[in-house]
């Protein structure tokens, strides 16, 4: 017979709000396989890959902002969901990793499929809990009590992954027609959080602090796409003359005064009278290697960052205040408060915008940039239908893209990219679970190479993803260590670094069914015939995932790219 604290798992995690579960094959994890496969409400999918799985399941997650589960069987099928944990942990992505386990008795035992998997994903995650091996009543409550805990926690701010190990002794299967039933009077512990207002003294006294400061900035990290925020801080941005400075992750991109190419003028040689007095940061990671390396050079006098609650990152060396509110909340308080930056400051800039701007446009209109996997990024971001979700893979396709960013007309394309670890792992199958997630919504994909073959089995699975879209820049191996100076001068260069391959995308999309296209972007007019093959690849709904691999020269690519930073 199943477990009772199983059935009751599926039914809390019901009553809570997880509405997908993503399973992996398993006999350990049978009872959670039925239990979550006979619930009502919770839909499911099956995923023969953990590592995959888990990063469809947190393209899911990241979409409808929701926890989703995971559940595998014992043993390494655990570890494998680590990459996407770490991911979903430094993203604040909620997750619920609910793992089978032998009885504790087996542990250390050298029985089959057995590891020790109690905390296995240490400080990766916000909590571990283990549940009970009994079915007496205290130990009925005490799995219920730890399941909605796991729950909450994933959604409790910051958000973020929650294990649940669940050991489980055999039977797993039901008898032949046994019925499940799903009590929907089971305990549940719901959490209900505030809005995190400040107080009138706090506000009086960072008030009093604003005007200390002339020279102000705004940095935004990786966030969702909101255009109410947007046009906030916009209007907060050019009524107080405070310059907000925003790359390709943040979603910043569609307020029109928003300095998007910080990596385009702030290289070595960039003024230090841009530097601010008063640094305000909220949001998650920062691409923008130059905006990093400009502001712990050119340090502010005081840096505060708004968050609701949590740990926060020094990522700038100069962090002196955390304001625990949610940014929305603390710039319509600040809104009338005296003390304008100075607009020359604000005008400098604007200034270095426009001038950013006009250099990636000047710069693509060279002929002899045509023929690189830099211009195709251009050609594909100049193309982007609306509504659209834009997934980019680590490396050099999420560089690209933030070098070029996004037109403030691009109202509803919201951009997409696992930065919390930056991995080149799992970026198909986050934008599988994404496409997977919202159905009636466009998923586009800038992956390279190395990035896409690694997370192959993101496609291994029998669900059609008809609104997913997969770009493939193929060079044949890992060409960004040919564009960093430190592996670009080793003699192990090409064997170690860059390791060249000679796979293309065709087999991979024959294996799984996906439409397939190729174009050479060396060949002569090939730019053009990518502008014209685009919109129908965008439009053209059919019953499979469509795959563009656009091939080029590794060292061409070099080249331009090379010339394209010889400004900085």
């Amino acid at each position: 017979m199943i477990l009772s604290s199983v059935i009751a798992t599926a039914q809390i995690c019901a009553e809570l709000g997880v509405r997908q579960a993503i399973i992996s094959p398993g006999s350990r994890n049978a009872p959670l396989t039925i239990a979550f496969v006979r619930h009502p409400t919770i839909e499911t999918y099956t995923v023969s890959d953990e590592r995959s799985a888990a990063f469809i399941g947190l393209g899911m997650a990241r979409q409808t902002h929701n926890p989703v589960a995971l559940i595998c069987t014992s043993g390494s099928a655990a570890y494998n969901y680590a990459p996407a944990v770490a991911e979903a942990y430094f993203q604040q992505i909620p997750l619920l990793i609910l793992t089978a386990d032998r009885p504790p008795e087996w542990i250390d035992q050298l029985d089959g499929q057995t590891i020790r998997q109690r905390n296995i994903y240490g400080k990766h995650v916000k909590a571990s809990y283990e549940l009970p091996v009994g079915q007496a009543e205290a130990d009925q409550w005490y799995a219920h009590r730890q399941v909605s805990e796991a729950i909450n926690q994933t959604q409790r701010y910051p958000p973020g992954p929650v294990h649940v190990n669940i050991p489980i002794r055999e039977p797993f299967y039901p008898e032949e027609g046994k019925e499940i039933s799903f009590d929907d009077s089971v305990k549940v512990i719901q959490y209900h959080e505030g809005d995190m207002q400040l107080s009138l003294a706090l506000q009086q006294q960072l008030q009093a602090e604003w005007q200390q400061y002339e020279r102000k900035l705004i940095v935004v990290g990786q966030g969702n796409l909101d255009q109410n925020v947007c046009r906030q801080i916009a209007e907060y941005s050019e009524y107080q003359q405070v310059p907000v400075v925003a790359d390709i992750i943040s979603n910043f991109h569609l307020a029109d005064s928003t300095v998007r190419h910080p990596d385009v003028f702030l290289g070595k040689n960039a003024s230090g009278s841009l530097q601010p007095d008063l640094l305000l940061t909220f949001g998650l990671s920062v691409i923008s290697k130059n905006l990093k390396l400009f502001l712990r050079k050119h340090r502010p006098q005081a840096h505060w960052h708004i968050q609701p609650s949590g740990v926060t990152a020094d990522t700038f060396q100069s962090l002196t205040k955390v304001i625990y509110t949610r940014s929305t909340t603390f710039f319509q308080i600040a809104k009338d408060w005296l003390g304008k930056s100075p607009s020359d400051y604000y005008q400098a800039w604007q200034e270095q915008e426009e001038q950013a701007t006009q250099k990636v446009t000047t710069f693509f209109e060279s002929d002899e940039t045509k023929a690189s996997e830099f211009y195709a990024v251009v050609t594909v971001l100049k193309n982007l239908p609306q509504p659209s979700s834009l997934h980019l893979a680590n490396s050099m396709a999420v560089r690209y893209a933030n070098l070029i960013s996004l037109p403030n007309d691009y109202t509803d394309v919201e951009v997409i990219a696992n930065r919390g670890t930056s991995g080149i792992d799992g970026s198909s199958s986050t934008a599988v679970g994404a496409a997977l997630a919202s159905p009636n919504r466009l998923h586009i994909l800038i992956t390279g190479d190395l990035a896409f073959f690694y997370d192959r089995n993101a496609f291994w699975h029998n669900y059609l993803v008809p609104n997913l879209r997969i770009i493939v820049l193929n060079n044949h191996g890992g060409g960004i260590f040919r564009m960093i100076d430190g592996p670009s001068r080793q003699p192990e260069l090409e064997e170690y670094f860059v390791t060249q391959q000679k796979l293309e995308a065709k087999n991979t999309a024959s294996d799984f069914g996906l439409e397939y296209h190729r174009l050479d972007i060396n060949q002569n007019e090939a730019h053009l015939e990518l502008e014209q093959l685009l919109p129908g690849f965008f439009t053209d709904h059919r019953q499979h995932a469509k795959l563009l691999e656009i091939v080029s020269d590794s060292q061409t690519n070099t080249d331009i790219f090379r010339q394209f930073k010889s400004g900085d």
